[in-house]
């Protein structure tokens, strides 16, 4: 063997480093931050649907048995302390896919493109498309289990109140909704892979960081325009004076004619206007999604976003291609 041919011999003989291991040292602040997050989130939940939740129902249970209310003795500050920390909790896990969002834009991708690390790394030893996959699965498999013990937890709270705190959320809030069930997970994922895919596109951190985040709301705004018409709604129909009933999230509300056609509900300006819109109406129209409809809009929700995660994810690999060029062969990790 010769000298120019040694050095080659023991590099390709040397064991290389394994991705997984390496990620998780590289991300290891990450990763604790998350870990500490999902702890902290966890007790919190777990107090909502306990202890807190306890004290607010009995303090509800002193507010309505009592006939004189200038003279009523209840616990006030355990309704508002379960409410207060219930939006908190609330808050904080609509808010998680936005912080996966950047943080992936930021350092799972962005920066090491800008550093240059990502490409030394493809050099040596990782193919693009493995170094990719690693850093989509990895935080991918964090991600969900994190996200989907919380939003179990949440419901478990929100459960827990249903029925005993007047002031608790209905099931069709917008946060307590999206905080609620799997659609936080979906979410999150979708932030996963739009993180991902604006490090790739703008290979700089800062930037990264606030695009992902931005497409995150996107895919967040698009999931609540398409959701209620995901699934069959319910129409009721009542009189003029009391409206139709029915409590949930509404599609549609509005006028019934006497031919029967449903008119969308005018916006009068005054008595005059409103005489004249109601004139030829006999009846009011609701369009809506009952609370039997809750974990059919949660699942196809759900499985929209994940179909926008699996879509972004794809472009992340179509655009990494595009930036490394491709490679006649695959070395293994």
């Amino acid at each position: 063997m010769s000298a120019t041919t040694a050095p080659a011999a023991v590099r390709a003989d040397a064991p290389r480093p394994r991705l997984i291991r390496w990620l998780l040292r590289l991300h290891r602040p990450a990763l604790l931050a998350w870990t500490g997050l999902v702890v902290l989130v966890s007790a919190l939940l777990l107090s909502l649907a306990g202890p807190l939740g306890d004290a607010a129902a009995e303090g509800w249970r002193q507010y309505n048995a009592c006939h004189h209310p200038m003279k009523c003795v209840y616990d006030q500050d355990a309704i508002l302390r379960y409410k207060d920390w219930y939006n908190y909790a609330t808050t904080g896990l609509d808010a998680l896919p936005l912080v996966v969002a950047a943080w992936a834009g930021a350092a799972l991708t962005g920066r090491e493109l800008e550093s240059g690390t990502a490409r030394l790394a493809w050099a040596q030893s990782t193919s693009p498309a493995r170094w990719l996959a690693v850093r989509l699965a990895v935080p991918a498999a964090a991600v969900t289990a994190g996200s989907s013990l919380l939003f179990w937890l949440h419901h478990l709270a929100w459960t827990a109140g249903r029925g005993r705190i007047d002031t608790a959320k209905s099931w069709a809030d917008f946060g307590t909704f999206y905080a609620n069930g799997p659609t936080v997970a979906g979410l999150a994922l979708a932030g996963l892979a739009a993180g991902v895919l604006a490090g790739l596109l703008l290979r700089r951190t800062l930037p990264a960081l606030v695009t992902g985040a931005l497409a995150t709301a996107g895919a967040w705004g698009l999931a609540a325009a398409l959701m209620p018409h995901l699934w069959p709604a319910v129409t009721t129909v009542g009189g003029l004076d009391r409206g139709a009933p029915g409590n949930g999230i509404v599609v549609e509300e509005g006028l019934v004619t006497r031919t029967g056609a449903h008119l969308p509900l005018p916006h009068c300006v005054s008595d005059a206007d409103c005489a004249t819109a109601y004139a030829h109406a006999v009846g009011q129209f609701k369009t809506y999604h009952p609370y039997a409809h809750y974990w059919p809009l949660q699942l196809v929700t759900t499985a929209l976003l994940l179909a926008v995660a699996g879509l972004l994810a794809l472009g992340s690999f179509l655009v990494l291609r595009r930036l490394a060029g491709p490679r006649t062969e695959e070395t293994p990790a």
